[in-house]
């Protein structure tokens, strides 16, 4: 694993802690998500940048790398990036709801597993 790509994961995890922040600090997710001036739009901004973040690694070949993660999840967040950045006013919200519950948990997972091996 090069630490350009373990760079990334570091990227990827901090992201995830950022959404778990705003989230944390602010009445949970759906009371975050109702916020559309302020925190909606951290949320959706870190949920790109995630979304980046893999899609370089994939650029990179970092296949060492992605073979710790579920092509599928993997592959469904770029999908929201992609609807995030061209359909921003149409986001279905309880998708970003099931990606914070559910997608983001599973992701910090294996980016802190993926960070102890490398170390």
């Amino acid at each position: 694993m090069s630490k350009e790509s373990i760079s990334k994961v570091y990227l990827i995890l901090e992201k995830i802690e950022y959404i778990e922040q705003i989230v944390d600090n602010n009445g949970g997710i759906v009371k975050s998500l109702e916020d559309s001036v302020t925190l909606r739009p951290a949320i959706l901004m870190h949920l790109t940048a995630i979304a980046e973040q893999f899609n370089k690694l994939k650029k990179d070949h970092a296949d060492d790398i992605l073979s710790a993660f579920d092509d599928k999840d993997v592959k469904g967040m770029y999908d929201v990036r992609t609807y995030i950045a061209h359909e921003y006013e149409g986001v279905n919200l309880s998708i970003v709801e099931w990606i914070i519950r559910n997608g983001l948990p599973k992701f910090k997972k294996q980016c802190t597993e993926i960070i102890n091996s490398s170390k």
